[in-house]
């Protein structure tokens, strides 16, 4: 989530490579920076909007299309998964085929699945659909910045990446309360068809905005990708099952056995092939290592309880799908005022005060709400635990990114930043699994009465997992971030 989730969203290196070379031509004809903006974040904002647009019409598709618990988990999931999954490959076919080509066919890949999605009668039409729509988001997101950052003069380049980042986290922050309001104004199936508007108004413009480029043209792992797909797989499969089937039952042992299994032949995979999906070599750097894994846990504790919550705030406190939106904005809105100031800020005090603080206030923002739900709360009591969780989330955008490529060569930013997204996004989806299988364990239920009971050590277990991610967060070296100025937040 992206996520499906409120992550900011993956890129590619923000100046093109040496091996890039532009096919297509745009003559004479000079394209305004604003307009080669709009192009390359439209499509962009589509995408991650759907991360956390379908959040607050998990109580109403429960209920219209009598789906379950686990079934509204891989409405989440099954987007987060296949973007995951697939982002690097659509990288790399990027890099071989055409940047602007692979970019247009995302495009239109998500408006159909889009249109799949509202027509869906049924949960498990609905999360196919959701699958071939993350598939599409994973050509749109590591693709986007690549093109912009091609597209517009040198000089101007750190605007148009600092507007394109403004723009993802505004996709972010409005993902709740969009949702909210067209569910609210118009039906669930709405979410959906606004998409295909946009993306009839996207592909014509970038094909006319945006330069065709090429990348290096290495052979895409499919191995490793099949292997990497199937570990992570198996394994948010086994563990939504766990509650249901039994935690000793064979089928979830031996879907945790085989996700463990073809995650160590990927690895395997990846230190023996020439063309790695992902280089393990990048790992050696230990400010990349730390700041991977401390995405990894916040993405794990956070995004799953933005699944948990936007349903409690209608299930719990009994708001509409937009009231619960509009509820969600001191914590998902509040980077779009603390990042920029957290990225002025890294240069001089480095990375890691203000990784670990960050993580630390969400932590405790966590454990604020979930000391509180546990009895009869109203929302004005969770508002401080919200303010703290957006402030940290704020803290730690900038900084992270700022941490993945400080210590890489340039030719390596592409590659380290779509890694860092890869994982940010499959902990999400893990965040989901794990955080919802808390919540059943302690017998919580999609209840009014019933829902708090799981809720609130879902919500302590993420704030630990959180709050082992400051712990890590100390590990990064001092210097990391350290002068580093210009780095876009990826």
């Amino acid at each position: 989530m992206t996520s499906t989730a409120t992550a900011p969203p993956p890129s590619a290196s923000p100046a093109p490579s040496r091996t890039d070379r532009t096919a297509g031509r745009r003559g004479s004809r000079a394209v305004p920076v604003g307009v080669a903006l709009v192009a390359a974040s439209l499509p962009m904002f589509m995408a991650t909007l759907d991360n956390l647009v379908m959040t607050t019409a998990l109580p109403v598709l429960q209920v219209e299309l009598s789906a379950s618990l686990e079934q509204l988990q891989w409405m989440v999931n099954a987007y987060t998964l296949s973007f995951a999954s697939l982002m690097i490959a659509a990288a790399t076919l990027g890099d071989r085929l055409g940047r602007r080509r692979v970019f247009v066919t995302g495009i239109a890949v998500f408006a159909l699945a889009s249109i799949a999605s509202a027509l869906a009668t049924d949960a498990g039409t609905l999360i196919a659909a959701r699958a071939v729509q993350g598939a599409g988001a994973a050509a749109v997101m590591p693709l986007s910045l690549t093109l912009l950052a091609g597209s517009v003069p040198a000089a101007r380049r750190a605007m148009a990446i600092g507007i394109w980042g403004a723009v993802s986290g505004l996709g972010v922050a409005l993902g709740p309360v969009i949702g909210g309001a067209v569910v609210d104004g118009i039906a669930w199936q709405a979410i959906f068809w606004i998409n295909v508007p946009v993306a009839i108004v996207a592909i014509p413009l970038v094909r006319w905005a945006l330069p065709e480029s090429h990348g290096r043209r290495q052979p895409l792992d499919v191995p490793g990708l099949l292997l990497a797909g199937g570990g992570v797989l198996s394994t948010v499969w086994a563990i939504i099952r766990g509650n249901d089937d039994g935690w000793g039952s064979a089928r979830v042992v031996g879907g945790l056995v085989l996700g463990a299994v073809l995650l160590v032949a990927f690895l395997r995979r990846e230190s023996r092939t020439d063309h790695p999906l992902v280089p393990l070599r990048l790992f050696r750097v230990r400010s990349f290592s730390v700041a991977n894994a401390t995405a990894l846990l916040f993405s794990v504790g956070v995004f799953g309880i933005v699944f948990l919550l936007s349903q409690y705030l209608q299930v719990g406190l009994g708001y509409s799908p937009l009231e619960a939106g509009l509820r969600t904005l001191p914590w998902t809105a509040a980077p779009m005022l603390v990042a920029p100031l957290a990225g002025m800020l890294a240069p001089r005090v480095g990375v890691r005060p203000l990784l670990t603080a960050g993580l630390a206030l969400q932590a405790a923002g966590l454990a604020w709400q979930g000391l509180l739900v546990g009895g009869d709360v109203v929302y004005a009591d969770l508002v401080p635990g919200l303010v703290l969780a957006g402030v940290g989330m704020g803290l730690t955008f900038a900084p992270s990114a700022t941490a993945v490529l400080a210590d890489m060569g340039a030719d390596d930013h592409g590659t380290a930043s779509s890694v860092n997204a890869t994982i940010r996004e499959l902990g999400g989806a893990l965040g989901v699994a794990v955080l919802v299988a808390v919540f059943q364990a302690a017998d919580g239920t999609l209840t009014p009465t019933g829902y708090t009971a799981g809720l609130q050590p879902a919500m302590l277990v993420a704030a630990a997992i959180v709050g082992v991610g400051a712990v890590i967060a100390l590990a990064m070296p001092r210097s990391t971030g350290r002068g580093v100025t210009g780095v876009a937040a990826h």
